[in-house]
């Protein structure tokens, strides 16, 4: 029943297809339900609209088409909500302790914490339990990430005068070709892979697109270096494009951060180290070192994520394992290293041709692989393995090093 002390509110000559239920709403907001809402306005379509609108949300129109005063109508605040978002749902919490367990399908590309109107569409995304994807150290990686990001055209001086002789040159191509090849598959893994998840886990799917812009530039980069004194790039051997596909085609979530992350990347960041100690001139080592900087973020979130998962799944390390004998199974035929990569490997260490210097620098190149082996089982150790475990899968890994 209306009451003379009824709240007012003036719409003035606001239509409704102007904004007036921005106002109304507003002014309903602050009342219990039951009561009522005086309104109005000289639109001549107000009445109309306010029935229609009210309808739709849940409130009652009272003694419409006139009153004392001016009154065009009342609005009675509905008891109960029947508005469209009756039955929403909060799409967890907005920050990373409001990740839950099992998106919806149908909360789609909504922004985590926002209000989800039952309905809509169902987006194919298949990678939807946060045990398949989180690390908890993802937010303070992507935060990290973004703020390290470089630009090639000002971190690295490549007007630095490069004068080495023609061989070991051409031993500084090879190496460049080799590193942009794996940085490919570097660049493909994660970009297939994040548009499997769910944008709930955003801080993920951030930090795998921040990955993969990292391996672009890197590409970028090193093609830059092979290319600086205007010769040809090296050579690809089949037995590197074979053990990269074995990656490629890897599809489960996990075990492709594994094999890539764990242990593909985890050892380039041994050769990354190797190639910024004997790089035979600025630019090299420019490149190298900050190449290295991003790979040891990609790492360290491969290692996280399997962290995580282990805790929740205690059948994944049997997983890790079959999916590194079955690598090697695949590659047990393949040639391994491509031998331009390995000789020019030898050849910048070496850095002339004597006995004693190609001595030394197969001894290098030999040291390199022992700290590639020996990182992979410290990683692999982190993850749970015992130490003669992780000696036997370090063991199997690719001679190709990726």
């Amino acid at each position: 029943m209306s009451t003379p002390s009824a709240p007012v509110i003036d719409l003035e000559d606001l239509g409704f297809e102007q904004g007036a239920h921005l106002l109304i709403q507003r002014a309903l907001r602050d009342l219990p339900p039951g009561d009522e809402l005086a309104v109005t306005g000289s639109d001549p379509a107000l009445v109309v609209h306010l029935e229609a609108w009210c309808r739709q949300f849940g409130h009652r129109v009272h003694d419409p088409g006139g009153g004392a005063e001016g009154v065009r109508a009342r609005v009675v605040r509905g008891h109960t909500d029947l508005n469209r978002w009756s039955a929403a749902e909060r799409a967890g919490g907005p920050g990373s302790n409001g990740v839950v367990e099992n998106p919806a399908p149908h909360w789609g590309l909504a922004a985590r914490g926002a209000l989800i109107e039952q309905g809509g569409p169902e987006l194919p995304f298949d990678l939807t339990e946060r045990k398949l994807v989180w690390a908890d150290i993802a937010p303070n990686l992507y935060a990290t990430a973004v703020s390290a990001q470089w630009n090639p055209d000002e971190a690295v001086q490549w007007e630095a005068e490069v004068a080495l002789p023609d061989e070991v040159e051409r031993a500084v191509v090879q190496i460049m070709t080799y590193l942009v090849e794996n940085e490919q598959a570097a660049l493909v893994i994660p970009a297939r892979l994040l548009s499997r998840i769910h944008p709930h886990f955003r801080e993920v799917v951030q930090l795998l697109a921040v990955q993969a812009a990292d391996e672009a530039r890197h590409v970028e980069v090193f093609t830059r270096r092979a290319l600086l004194k205007g010769g040809e790039m090296g050579t690809s051997a089949v037995s590197g494009r074979e053990s990269l596909a074995t990656l490629l085609t890897e599809p489960d979530f996990s075990l492709a951060s594994f094999l890539l992350s764990v242990l593909g990347e985890g050892s380039f960041l041994n050769l990354l180290s190797f190639l910024d100690r004997y790089a035979p001139d600025p630019v090299t080592r420019q490149v190298t070192r900050l190449a290295r900087q991003d790979e040891a973020r990609h790492v360290a979130f491969g290692v996280g994520h399997l962290q995580y998962q282990s805790a929740v799944d205690p059948s994944l390390r049997t997983r890790l394992r079959a999916a590194v004998e079955r690598r090697h199974d695949a590659l047990v035929d393949t040639a391994g290293l491509n031998q331009d990569v390995f000789d020019a490997l030898v050849t910048l260490v070496a850095g002339e041709w004597t006995p004693q210097a190609v001595k030394r620098g197969y001894a290098e190149v030999q040291r390199l692989r022992t700290e590639m082996d020996e990182g992979r089982q410290h990683r692999l150790i982190r993850l749970g393995f015992p130490p003669d475990e992780a000696a036997d899968l370090s063991a199997l890994h690719t001679r190709n090093f990726m």
